[in-house]
């Protein structure tokens, strides 16, 4: 044998003639991101050491060898002690190599029963299971700030809009509830696709499970997973796991991206609803008097690449025939990109609302030279009688009328509101007012300050018992 050949270190290179060339070891290692899941790796590596020993294909003597050269392992890790090899390529090999140096023997037969492909699998499982019991638990702060800030404005008149022009009177409160909402929808799809991440693939091998009477079941229960994965072809190589959780990484930050958007409007002069403090601000490097909401943008523009990892994994998958291809290590950095980006933004966005301060004059503002209660006066039309086609079209004269004479609704004279309409009667002003407007929608979902105060005591409720379990 050359001298060549002696230095190979690769633990697959039996079947090779020649070592692999410095290139292609760069390029195909993983160990540059993967390490990532280190102590995941090694806590999957104690539960298929345990089975082993179950089984009977470990002595009880070599199990406490492996467990404790893994737990030195895991504290050499921890202690930013460990001496990652990139010739060993991967999280998995250079743990085991490490092992082998520890204890000999026993640390070459860990791997007896199963492959990289179901061991990275595993990992990946449980390193996402608990990304996703922290990311839940930002969620559940974020919409606590938002419930903060809706039951303090819950009778704080707005200007509702839609296609950006103003629309009907809400509140500050209503308005954030429906954020509050989006949030609650993407916590529960949250712990929805937790179910379907937290199941095993270990035991499934390289792609066709093993020969070997191992204890799959026994695996599962040691590490929390509900379930074993039925099968292995299917085990080593689903990602759907992965895509799932970008899906909703995505969706997540679009979220966060239209309340972003919000923010920076409501923030700017033209609007002046809020203020937002300084900490989550910056100024200009050459206007002496800005104050840029760079927080809200800078999370508006991260949406971005919460969609493109979404995008990355969709074509990564698109092609793949079974079972596992290399292609799959390419899944890991995207989604370690969006667990951060999301963690990250998260845990800002619940500061940050919670300390926005709402100027209740500058909301109403816009209901000084609007008429957001046209819509009240059509129905008031379609209470008496009108149908609401001809309601409509009635209050369209009414509010030309307006705009010609340069008055609000409220300052029409009765008379002249008779000259429209014979079912017009004093009564009229009392649904032109703002406040009277809020009030009548007092139905389940409507802006009323009572419904927005009823919305928010469901969701704490329903956030307390998420709390409970």
């Amino acid at each position: 044998m050359t001298d060549q050949l002696q230095k190979k270190t690769k633990v697959w290179s039996g079947r090779f003639s020649e070592p692999i060339s410095e290139k292609v070891q760069e390029y195909t290692a993983s160990i540059g991101f993967d390490k990532k899941l280190a102590l995941f790796d090694i806590q999957g590596s104690k539960a298929h050491a345990e089975m082993l020993e179950k089984v009977g294909i470990l002595s009880n003597e070599e199990l406490n060898k492996i467990l404790d050269g893994l737990n030195r392992i895991a504290q050499e890790i921890k202690e930013n002690k460990f001496n990652w090899k990139i010739e060993l390529e991967d999280v998995h090999l250079n743990i085991e190599a490490r092992l082998t140096e520890l204890i000999g023997e026993p640390g070459e037969k860990i791997h007896t029963a199963r492959s990289r492909n179901d061991q990275v699998a595993t990992d990946m499982r449980l390193w996402l299971r608990s990304e996703i019991d922290i990311i839940a638990g930002l969620i559940q702060s974020l919409e606590k700030s938002i419930l903060s800030q809706a039951e303090q404005h819950s009778n704080s008149l707005m200007a509702g809009l839609t296609h950006l022009q103003t629309a009907q009177p809400i509140t500050f409160g209503h308005h954030m509830m429906a954020y509050h909402d989006m949030f609650a929808r993407d916590y529960d799809r949250l712990l929805e696709l937790r179910k379907r991440v937290n199941c095993l693939p270990l035991g499934s091998a390289a792609l066709a499970g093993t020969g070997f009477k191992i204890d799959r079941e026994f695996v599962a229960k040691k590490l929390g997973f509900e379930k074993v994965i039925d099968n292995s072809l299917d085990a080593v190589s689903d990602r759907d796991f992965v895509l799932e959780f970008l899906n909703f990484s995505a969706i997540l930050m679009i979220h966060i991206s239209r309340l972003s958007e919000e923010i920076i409007m409501w923030a700017s002069d033209n609007f002046g609803y809020i203020d937002i403090p300084d900490e989550f601000c910056t100024g200009s490097s050459i206007m002496p008097q800005k104050k840029n909401p760079d927080v809200a943008e800078l999370a508006r523009g991260k949406t971005g690449r919460a969609i493109g990892n979404l995008i990355n994994i969709l074509v990564l998958m698109k092609g793949q025939p079974l079972a596992y291809n290399k292609d799959n290590q390419e899944d890991k950095e995207p989604i370690f990109d969006s667990v951060k980006t999301i963690k990250d933004t998260l845990d800002i966005f619940s500061a940050m609302l919670r300390s926005i301060k709402v100027n209740k004059a500058n909301l109403k503002k816009p209901f000084d030279r609007s008429y957001t209660t046209a819509t009240d006066l059509a129905d008031y039309l379609v209470a008496k009688q009108t149908t609401f086609r001809e309601a409509h079209e009635i209050v369209s004269k009414i509010v030309t009328f307006a705009e010609k004479k340069n008055i609000l609704l409220q300052d029409i004279p009765l008379k002249t509101f008779e000259e429209f309409s014979e079912k017009i009667e004093e009564d009229v002003f009392e649904i032109l007012d703002c406040e009277g407007s809020i009030k009548s929608r007092s139905h389940v979902g409507g802006t009323s300050p009572d419904q927005v105060l009823n919305a928010i005591k469901t969701a704490k409720l329903k956030w307390q018992a998420c709390l409970k379990h």
